[in-house]
């Protein structure tokens, strides 16, 4: 979880800020874009790139293109142990640049692997910013990369590239919190809970939207029950047997009708912030042996990548810095407190294994740190 203290003020000015929503779109459509830094950069994700735009770093770049991947994803294509290495492992590309599918088993742990040799050469100066945008378009963090050819001025026109400071990569998740807002309010009535209401906050890349799940008036009391909630459209929606987040949501919005008052936030970082489609793919690496954090970090995602400061924005525009936290997690206790957000107490919340999800809960105790007995 991102832990550090927001600043005060954002120094994302508006343009900068679209720049930042506009790379995250083009990344989504495979489109490359440029990072400008030191030493500029052309990337595109190798999950969505496709001919046109390897073509285009091609014609773009001096010839030195690198596929970017997390150690993690990295050790199982080179085929040796990168534990004790961090940041962002650069794989050397074949010129003209290597075709749209091996760029995507590569990128992919779920698919069959099927690859060249790759050989490891030194990644650049913004290989972090690169990594960081993949993972904020929700994309596998597998980034193809090349210099500019003599630096962004050389770029022909017509091009149409654009460009985003790889600094701004680097801080938007920490300061979108800062521009969260409530849009929208409205009573529902929920099983168990008849007085409850729905409060809707969006950031400023009117994008994804959290909701707070309000039971009685929970800003009344000195230290409100709150449960933050990731989002989860298997176990909440489907019921899935899988984990315990649908019995997770239910019982603590029957625990807060019980007490009277409470909030649930439920927050839109699913798969512990790695998106709903990586979250599938790690279960297809989960079916195969993996335990849930080694699945995430073999697609290169970290254990946890939720953004804390999303929740810590929501609970002070509630007028609830003081509160009784409801998890068996004590990581969501520290990253909240480090937010300054007054943790009260720690409320359990466990619920028996269901047959299906016993490993699943050993890993949260055994390897997350959860205290569920």
């Amino acid at each position: 979880m991102i832990r550090a203290v927001l600043p005060p003020d954002s120094d994302l000015g508006t343009p900068r800020t679209r720049a930042v929503h506009r790379a995250i779109a083009e990344a989504r459509r495979g489109v490359p874009v440029v990072l400008a830094a030191r030493h500029p950069l052309i990337v595109a994700p190798a999950e969505t790139v496709g001919a046109e735009g390897l073509h285009l770093i091609d014609l773009l770049s001096n010839g030195q293109a690198s596929l970017l991947l997390a150690p993690s994803r990295a050790a199982a294509i080179l085929k040796h142990d990168l534990s004790d290495e961090a940041g962002a492992i650069a794989l050397k590309l074949s010129r003209p640049l290597i075709d749209t599918a091996t760029l995507r088993r590569a990128a992919d742990p779920t698919m069959e692997q099927i690859l060249p040799d790759f050989e490891r050469v030194a990644p650049p100066d913004s290989a972090l910013a690169a990594l960081s945008l993949g993972k904020l378009a929700r994309l596998l963090p597998a980034m193809v990369v090349a210099p500019v050819r003599g630096g962004w001025a050389s770029l022909p026109a017509g091009s149409d590239l654009l460009s985003v400071p790889a600094d701004d990569l680097l801080a938007y998740p920490g300061r979108l919190a800062a521009s969260l807002t409530k849009v929208a309010e409205v009573a529902i009535p929920l099983d168990g809970a008849p007085d409850a209401r729905l409060i809707a906050f969006r950031a400023l890349d009117q994008g994804i939207e959290h909701m707070a799940i309000l039971v009685g008036e929970p800003a009344a009391e000195p230290a409100p029950l709150v449960r933050l909630h990731s989002e989860c459209f298997t176990g909440d929606l489907l019921g899935s047997l899988r984990c315990d987040c649908g019995p997770q949501l239910r019982g603590a919005i029957l625990r807060m009708a019980e007490e009277g008052a409470g909030a649930v936030l439920y927050l839109s970082q699913e798969g512990r912030g790695i998106g709903l489609i990586n979250k599938l793919r790690a279960y297809t690496l989960q079916d195969n042996g993996l335990d849930t954090l080694d699945a995430n970090r073999a697609l290169g995602w970290q254990a946890d990548e939720r953004n804390v400061h999303i929740a810590a924005a929501m609970l002070r525009a509630l007028d609830m810095q003081r509160i009784r936290l409801l998890t068996n997690n004590p990581d969501k206790m520290a990253s909240l407190a480090a937010c300054g957000i007054e943790i009260a107490a720690r409320v359990p919340h466990a619920f028996e294994p269901n047959g299906v999800n016993n490993a699943y809960l050993s890993t949260k105790a055994l390897r997350f740190g959860h205290l569920l007995d």
